[in-house]
């Protein structure tokens, strides 16, 4: 006790020793408010204040489009885990370590080659410095407009070792690498590996690139206001059609040409259900999506000081959330529940359809928007199952094809001419139908037409080739083992037993997948 009390006596003096000391330790210029911070000097002359002026502009556009480009990158995650959670566990370790390689694969292939193409023609960002002014090589068709740019290979050609064009490429890659990821869900749970590998070089090399430049890098898409007087040109502010709706007419062209899973038709024609094996950490991967989604979209300002960047984040908000809503009481509705598979599809259709449209609409518009989004992806899924007989095991077609089409003509009808002066080198603002300018629907439709024939039609030629010279699509006998161990030598669940069901045999009452003749068993380990 007397020890205690010794220990106890050292303590409080102590304290009061250090207390004292603090207080005498005070210094006379400290500001706890911050307030002196910008006190100016007497002696401060008018060039010094215009330099901290432009480094604090320039300095905040910076760590604004670097940090949402870093939050644009956590998609990866949440595509993952989406695709991985609505697939059958004895696939998990492909479903995931693809999604993971396509952004590998991608990154390289972008900087090697794509954003060169798309970029290096369009000047840069104004809101990135003067540098970009290096991006200034295009080549064109007189009379029509820009084509591909050939400066920014391996972001030195052409003068393009510059702080600003360094940003605009972290920030357009990640993008582009959204695009490359989508189709993975449709072709999931029996796709080859090293086909994936192939085609994300395809995609971040030449099948992204091009149209972006039309869209984004000044090409002729951009130019249909300024050279033929429709609206701003096709506007797309962050990626309706060039990310989602490219990613989506890829989906559809590689499940049209790799076919359904073996069992998912039965012979008279029906579907069957494939459930995911793992819907917590589906919705867990939404949930990162829709926090993503904010970066993805506001960020698309690439510039800190436009204020519209709230009403961007907003709409998006306003859009996800109701397509989400309206898909789950849809399904409720007409099934008896509220299946969470569709909820997390609603959401993510209605931020899809809003991602173009989001800088240019009110919130009563995104609200609109969102509703016929959520619709929307509840009647497209059913009908390319049960009617076009196309196996999409997430609905990467109906998620991103269908809204991201969905999403550029909403911005020709609902565009209220309140921002995008100057878009596209056109004086006014991005005005829809609804606001008085219909040619701005004209050119929303021309994406619209562009994405079928290039977008479809070139990623349908495309895997054509790449199953006939390659393969596509993985034997039989591991599509029904499960591609984990076969394609990637390790199971995704080591410790646990994967419970089969009929859903994992070849059974009398499947309809023929006629796509397995075509198996090409290149691969080592996979069976004649």
């Amino acid at each position: 006790m007397k020890k205690l009390k010794k220990y106890l006596g050292v303590a409080a003096f102590l304290t009061v020793i250090v207390g004292l000391f603090a207080l005498s330790a005070s210094a006379a210029g400290a500001d706890p408010t911050g307030a002196s911070y910008t006190a100016v000097a007497d002696n401060v002359d008018l060039k010094t204040v215009a330099t901290t002026a432009n480094q604090a502009y320039f300095g905040a556009n910076f760590v604004w489009v670097m940090i949402t480009g870093f939050m644009v990158f956590f998609f990866q995650c949440g595509f993952a885990m989406v695709e991985t959670g609505f697939c059958r566990g004895k696939n998990a370790a492909h479903t995931m370590t693809m999604n993971f390689m396509v952004f590998l694969v991608g990154a390289i292939g972008y900087f090697l080659v794509g954003f060169a193409i798309q970029y290096g023609g369009s000047g840069g960002a104004i809101g990135l410095g003067s540098g970009g002014s290096a991006l200034n090589a295009m080549v064109s068709i007189p009379g029509f407009g820009g084509i591909f740019g050939y400066k920014g290979f391996m972001l030195q050609s052409g003068g393009t070792y510059d702080a600003g064009i360094y940003a605009l490429f972290f920030f357009e890659m990640v993008f582009m690498d959204t695009t490359v990821t989508i189709p993975t869900g449709a072709l999931a749970e029996r796709v080859k590996y090293s086909a994936v590998v192939i085609s994300s070089f395809f995609v971040s090399m030449i099948y992204y690139p091009m149209f972006g430049n039309w869209m984004w890098g000044g090409g002729w898409m951009a130019t249909l206001g300024k050279n033929f007087g429709l609206g701003n040109g096709a506007v797309d502010f962050a990626g309706s059609s060039v990310v989602h709706a490219m990613g989506g007419m890829m989906a559809l062209a590689g499940a049209i040409v790799i076919g359904p899973r073996i069992g998912k038709f039965k012979k008279d024609g029906t579907a069957r259900a494939f459930p995911g094996h793992h819907i917590p950490m589906a919705i867990v991967g939404t949930i990162i999506l829709f926090f993503c989604w904010f970066s993805f979209n506001a960020g698309s300002t690439l510039n800190a000081s436009d204020f519209r960047l709230a009403v961007v984040a907003t709409n998006t908000m306003v859009a996800g959330a109701v397509g989400g809503l309206v898909a789950m009481f849809y399904m409720w509705a007409r099934y008896g529940k509220p299946d969470p598979s569709m909820t997390c599809n609603g959401a993510l259709a209605g931020l899809v359809a809003i991602t173009a449209p989001c800088a240019f609409v009110p919130a009563w518009a995104a609200f609109i928007i969102g509703i016929v989004a959520g619709f929307l992806v509840c009647l497209s899924v059913p009908f390319f199952e049960n009617k076009c007989k196309l196996d999409d095991p997430v609905g990467a077609i109906s998620v991103h094809g269908i809204n991201g089409m969905w999403g550029i003509l909403a911005t020709g009808l609902f565009a209220d001419g309140s921002y995008g002066a100057g878009f596209n080198g056109v004086s006014h603002a991005v005005t829809g139908l609804f606001y008085g300018n219909p040619s701005q629907l004209v050119a929303q439709l021309i994406d619209i037409g562009v994405l079928i024939v290039w977008g479809f039609g070139l990623s349908f030629l495309w895997f054509k080739l790449l199953d006939k010279v390659w393969g596509l699509r993985v034997p039989p006998e591991v599509e029904l083992e499960g591609l984990d161990l076969e394609e990637m030598g390790a199971y995704g669940y080591p410790d646990f037993q994967v419970v089969k069901s009929e859903l994992d045999f070849n059974t009398d009452s499947n309809a023929e997948v006629k796509e397995l003749k075509n198996i090409k068993n290149i691969l080592v380990g996979t069976k004649p």
